[in-house]
């Protein structure tokens, strides 16, 4: 039980403990998660940029191996309950769960004054087994949801892909741009409406996605200084495809960051370098293909 949000290594271990759990006890492993986050509802102006939307969470836990995944509908009145109350009504009656695992930060019920502690004494009163997971440590850091914001907003995304149990994904829609990519020989799919957080403006190395099919994409996230563009754009250059993306869905994954957006002198000099950026891109792509 618990956000889950960007579905990280430290995610993937409580995962791996409760599919043991569930083997044992003969039941359903399932993961319970709150659509939307109550943050969202308690501090919508403090609420943290999601990583990932419900359907992609729930696709990357069934990727780990649970059975089921729970969106509970979440509003002011469920957010209300005490925790006695929280235990009772959703834990034991809703579910009727006959073990947890958790993490050592999960908080519960009306100003979370439910922490592991009280977890654990509800669930030893109610003969109900109960685990905490120790945290995921990377190079001497917890893996947590805030440390991969942090590093998506430093451009870490190698480093974030090694943090989460898939590359980092964004999705938005193709819409209508300048179309000076295409006179350029990069006919590049402009990318709007993407609901979660962006990585640190630059150019990227990444997959893009077509009815499901990755490609390699080369991907500019920022502005285009050497024409004087300043709106910040996701511009996805989709390499050997050639069709009509317009008004359709597009998953983008961020696979390494390139360099920084720059002001050339010249387009020959900037064509020059998208060049160089498609060879790196490729090379990337290949080798994270194995």
């Amino acid at each position: 039980m618990g956000n889950f949000d960007g579905v990280h290594l430290g995610h993937a271990r409580i995962i791996e403990r409760l599919i043991r759990s569930a083997r044992t006890n003969g039941g359903p492993a399932v993961a319970f998660t709150f659509d939307p986050h109550p943050a969202a509802i308690l501090r919508p102006d403090k609420v943290p940029p999601p990583l990932t939307q419900t359907e992609r969470k729930a696709h990357l836990l069934g990727q780990l191996g649970v059975d089921a995944v729970v969106a509970y509908p979440t509003d002011a009145k469920f957010l209300e309950l005490s925790a006695r109350d929280f235990f009772d009504r959703i834990i034991v009656d809703t579910l009727g769960t006959r073990a947890m695992v958790e993490g050592p930060n999960f908080f519960f019920g009306h100003d979370r004054k439910g922490n592991v502690q009280v977890l654990e004494q509800f669930c030893t009163e109610a003969s109900m087994e109960f685990e905490v997971v120790e945290p995921y440590d990377l190079d001497g850091q917890i893996i947590s949801s805030s440390r991969t914001r942090q590093y998506l907003a430093d451009g870490r995304v190698e480093e974030v892909a090694a943090m989460l149990t898939e590359p980092y994904r964004v999705h938005g829609m193709v819409v209508h741009g300048a179309n000076r990519g295409a006179s350029l020989g990069f006919p590049t799919a402009n990318v709007d409406m993407v609901p979660t957080l962006l990585p640190k403006e630059g150019i990227y190395a990444g997959r893009g996605y077509i009815e499901g099919q990755p490609v390699p994409a080369a991907i500019s996230l920022g502005p285009n200084p050497t024409f004087d563009e300043g709106n910040r754009k996701l511009e996805v250059f989709l390499l050997d495809f050639d069709g009509d993306l317009y008004g359709q869905l597009v998953e983008v994954d961020f696979l390494a960051r390139l360099r920084d957006v720059e002001r050339y002198d010249s387009v020959d000099d900037l064509l020059a370098q998208m060049h160089r950026d498609v060879e790196n891109t490729r090379q990337i792509v290949r080798k994270a293909q194995g």
